[in-house]
């Protein structure tokens, strides 16, 4: 049987039309160059973007075991996003920082992000935007995820 779209209901609709973006916005980084980088990538950065952090901070906001955050953060490094470098304060703790490189993923992802929402809004309209937006943000804090939001403690669900 085959599956109509139209008659997904708002948990199902709300996620394909995440996947959608997130896809198109992934072949458009993929288009300036960061052909390596994935999606799961973001719920790392999301942790260095105020500043770098230690292994052992990251898998705590991660919630995960620390060889897991540090496997996680060899393979960025190896990708080139991501860099240990000792900590100013104490030689021997080792910070996580990221590199010009993760840096200018995130300035790409943040452009592509804008620049969809602009192209949705020229061919949705803009009230049509602001509702659905609003429409997930209250399902968002009504179903009570704002806190992981603000804490920058985003997850893929379990």
């Amino acid at each position: 049987m085959e599956f109509d779209p139209a008659g997904a209901d708002l948990s199902l609709a709300s996620l394909f039309a995440g996947w959608a973006l997130a896809d198109e916005l992934q072949r458009r980084l993929v288009a300036d160059g960061f052909e390596d980088t994935r999606f799961a990538d973001g719920v790392i950065f999301q942790h260095l973007v105020s500043g770098p952090v230690t292994i052992s901070t990251l898998a705590e906001r991660l919630g995960v075991t620390q060889q897991a955050a540090s496997k996680s953060v060899v393979d960025l490094e190896k990708r080139g996003y991501l860099t240990r470098e000792p900590d100013p304060a104490d030689a021997r703790v080792r910070n996580v920082v990221l590199t010009q490189r993760g840096q200018s993923v995130i300035a790409a992802a943040r452009r592509h992000r804008a620049a969809l929402d602009a192209e949705l809004r020229r061919a949705l309209g803009n009230e049509r935007i602001d509702a659905a937006r609003l429409l997930l943000l209250d399902t968002i804090n009504h179903l009570g995820a704002t806190p992981s939001l603000r804490a920058r403690a985003v997850r893929p669900p379990r």
